[in-house]
């Protein structure tokens, strides 16, 4: 019952603002149901591809996607994509995640705070220096990939304050793009075996509805608050990756401490 409300919540999440997909399941999967970081961003990978592909058809049909910036972040994450699912491989083997998730979280929820600075918005930037959009998108397919966050919210507030499209128009340009990159994410995962199928199901239970539901309802939803629930939450799920990563690190560190205490224990005995 848990994983089935856990998958409405953050499906609604998807459908009204286009994030929360990645943000907010692998965070969850960590804390809530305990699975390992590659198979928590695995698994998240799939979940959230599944919503956005029932999710998107309600905005191309809605002509709510704009081709040109869909083409501009592709060329710039497609490539970041395979970096960072190249690192979370290697950190897992590694065990050095934990360190890495704090740092994208802290990223992710310093870029969604842009939003709430007027003075640094620039909505002419892609009109005229266009070309730089792959450049800006490189970092978030870096993050998706590791991490699967950041196609929804860091693409969404990249848009919101770089384009001159409407807060609608962003949600459906950046649910179609996130859809593509779970597609060749969730590929990779499972070619690497980390994904949890039982745990996926009960999220998909849940998350199908909840999906629908939020598409619905986003067309109800007043474009400024809109925008404002869209940095939120980018922001809030930031936090979250931050103290996902901060646990792991000193259940680790404590781990460790307790094991040098007992093996100096041991070498100092008679």
């Amino acid at each position: 019952m848990t994983h089935f409300t856990l998958g409405f919540a953050i499906a609604l999440a998807v459908g009204l603002t286009g994030i929360g997909g990645g943000c907010f399941t692998v965070p969850a999967l960590l804390l809530l149901v305990g699975l390992p970081a590659g198979e928590a961003a695995g698994t998240a990978f799939v979940f959230a591809g599944v919503l956005r592909l029932i999710a998107s058809p309600f905005y191309l049909f809605g002509r709510q996607v704009n081709s040109r910036y869909f083409r501009l972040l592709l060329q710039g994450a497609v490539p970041g994509l395979a970096l960072g699912m190249l690192a979370l491989r290697a950190a897992t083997k590694n065990e050095s995640s934990p360190i890495v998730v704090i740092v994208l979280g802290l990223l992710l929820a310093a870029s969604s705070s842009v939003t709430f600075l007027p003075r640094l918005q620039n909505h002419g930037f892609s009109l005229k220096k266009s070309h730089w959009l792959p450049s800006l998108a490189f970092p978030i397919g870096v993050e998706s990939g590791f991490s699967s966050a950041g196609a929804g919210a860091l693409g969404t507030v990249l848009l919101l304050n770089y384009s001159e499209m409407t807060p609608a128009q962003v949600v459906g340009t950046d649910l179609v793009f996130g859809l593509v990159l779970a597609i060749i994410g969730s590929a990779v995962h499972w070619t690497f075996g980390s994904i949890s199928t039982p745990v996926l199901l009960q999220l998909l239970a849940g998350g199908l509805p909840g999906v629908v539901v939020g598409c619905l309802l986003a067309r109800k939803v007043p474009a400024r608050k809109l925008k404002a629930v869209v940095a939120l939450i980018a922001m809030c799920a930031g936090l979250q990756l931050v103290w996902s990563g901060a646990r792991t690190l000193r259940a680790k560190h404590t781990t460790n401490a307790a094991k040098l205490l007992a093996h100096v224990q041991e070498a100092a005995r008679p």
